[in-house]
């Protein structure tokens, strides 16, 4: 290949990367990207709909389902919880015992309901825990139980805010990744 064909090559890719920067600029740039893919918000008005009623913040919602089953409604996880929210089945039969409705097993695999149960459940461990984000997730992760014995062990109380306190290294990560990703949510949806 010849100097010529050479720049002409050089010059027709520099031509399509300044297309491609355009059309990526035009679609919304990286901003579509990460609503797109990195911090999507499937099942918004479900979301939008529970959070409302059982007064939670959405972004938080958003961003414990992208962590507990990345927005797939028929994900399961190795320990048996269920749908978007990851719930597991006894929890699910206790919420609904809670609020007086039916239910069964397949019942976690509408995103509806497993969003609705989802979310009143954390709206309780964030009124059992006093409104603390860190404990409230930390026992959607680990269990209330775990987290009461912490805060007897450990002497917290409901204005708990070291996460890197937290003794199991999973929940720990769980919680700092949620929080963060809220943060995202509320950056690239809060209009």
């Amino acid at each position: 290949m010849g100097v010529r064909n050479l720049r002409r090559v050089f010059w027709w890719g520099l031509r399509a990367l300044v297309v491609a920067v355009v059309v990526f600029v035009i679609v919304g740039g990286w901003g579509w990207v990460e609503r797109s893919y990195i911090y999507p918000y499937d099942y918004r008005s479900y979301i939008e709909t529970s959070a409302a009623h059982y007064r939670a913040d959405p972004y938080l919602v958003a961003a414990v389902i992208k962590h507990e089953s990345k927005f797939q409604t028929r994900a399961r996880s190795d320990g048996g919880a269920l749908g978007l929210m990851q719930l597991m089945p006894q929890t699910a039969a206790w919420i609904a015992r809670q609020l007086d409705e039916p239910f069964t097993e397949d019942y976690l695999y509408d995103p509806a309901l497993n969003i609705r149960y989802g979310v009143w459940y954390l709206a309780e461990l964030e009124n059992e825990f006093g409104g603390n984000d860190i404990l409230a997730l930390a026992a959607y992760n680990a269990g209330r139980g775990n987290v009461r014995d912490w805060m007897e062990r450990y002497h917290w109380n409901d204005q708990f805010d070291e996460i890197e306190a937290i003794p199991y290294p999973e929940t720990r990560l769980y919680v700092r990744r949620v929080l963060e990703d809220r943060e995202q949510y509320k950056r690239l949806y809060d209009e």
